[in-house]
């Protein structure tokens, strides 16, 4: 696959239940380790030579907007003096400029979805599309993502992963409890993780105008049926920062040097 693809990135949600960090800003913009997790999405296609990106919009989307205008300055050290005309920082520690073409698009502030990625659809300007959820990191392989989609020769490519159950897990035999597992790893069946490939066509073909359409509802429903969704089978790490609870662990991770979804290398700085 091409790597001018562009990789669409869902960021207009509210994070409404993870409140104690991200009351004032957009789900996207929530931190881990200091930098949004959405940086951290986009440093993971990045490293796989992936640089155009379509943010869509919605709940504060200035916030989004406004780290990347001021980029260098949220991830440099600089001096600033006042006392010259222009104030125009002297960056040290620089890190290296992202190579990085970013499309900001404001899709509605309760807009579905479904919706938010048919209103981008002008942005296309290739044979197909990534697109991915702003509130999930993952060590998903995407080359391995974009030979899967060319093999199943069909419209969509879904990952599948196994998430990490957040409940006790029982063996169950007959009216009997068997086995009780208080923090199981992982489910044993497959649920989305994101991480899609799409045809171009399925933005005209499977989506409507409809303010409140979901992706995960009859578009993806209708692919389905139609034996049109192929599945990428991922059985590493992936997460989702739902809670306040997966915000600590992430951040946790990340603190730690064990953060399985950072498969780039520390960037050079420089003087």
């Amino acid at each position: 696959m091409d790597h001018d693809t562009p990789v669409v990135i869902l960021c207009g949600g509210q994070g409404t239940r993870i409140r104690e960090v991200s009351e004032r800003l957009p789900k996207a913009m929530v931190d881990i380790g200091g930098r949004p997790i959405l940086w951290h999405i986009m440093k993971l296609y990045s490293h796989f030579g992936y640089r155009r990106f379509i943010l869509c919009l919605g709940y504060k989307g200035w916030e989004i907007k406004q780290f990347f205008l001021d980029y260098r300055a949220h991830m440099s050290d600089f001096t600033l003096s006042l006392s010259e005309g222009d104030h125009q920082p002297w960056f040290r520690n620089a890190v290296a400029d992202e190579n990085w073409e970013i499309t900001f698009a404001e899709t509605g502030l309760e807009a579905g979805t479904g919706a938010r990625l048919r209103r981008i659809r002008q942005y296309i300007d290739t044979p197909q599309f990534m697109m991915t959820y702003g509130d999930g990191v993952s060590a998903v392989d995407i080359e391995n993502l974009a030979k899967v989609h060319a093999d199943g020769g069909r419209i969509g490519t879904v990952t599948g992963v196994h998430p990490t159950s957040k409940f006790g897990e029982m063996q169950v035999d007959g009216s009997v409890v068997a086995e009780f597992n208080e923090k199981p790893t992982q489910v044993t069946g497959w649920v989305s993780g994101g991480y899609f490939v799409f045809e171009r066509s399925f933005l005209d073909d499977y989506l409507d105008d409809e303010e409140d359409l979901f992706l995960e509802a009859e578009p993806l429903q209708r692919l389905a049926r139609d034996k049109q969704l192929t599945v990428n089978k991922h059985e590493g790490f992936w997460a989702a920062m739902d809670t306040y609870k997966d915000y600590q662990a992430l951040n946790s991770l990340w603190a730690a040097g064990d953060a399985p979804w950072k498969v780039w290398g520390d960037e050079p700085r420089a003087w």
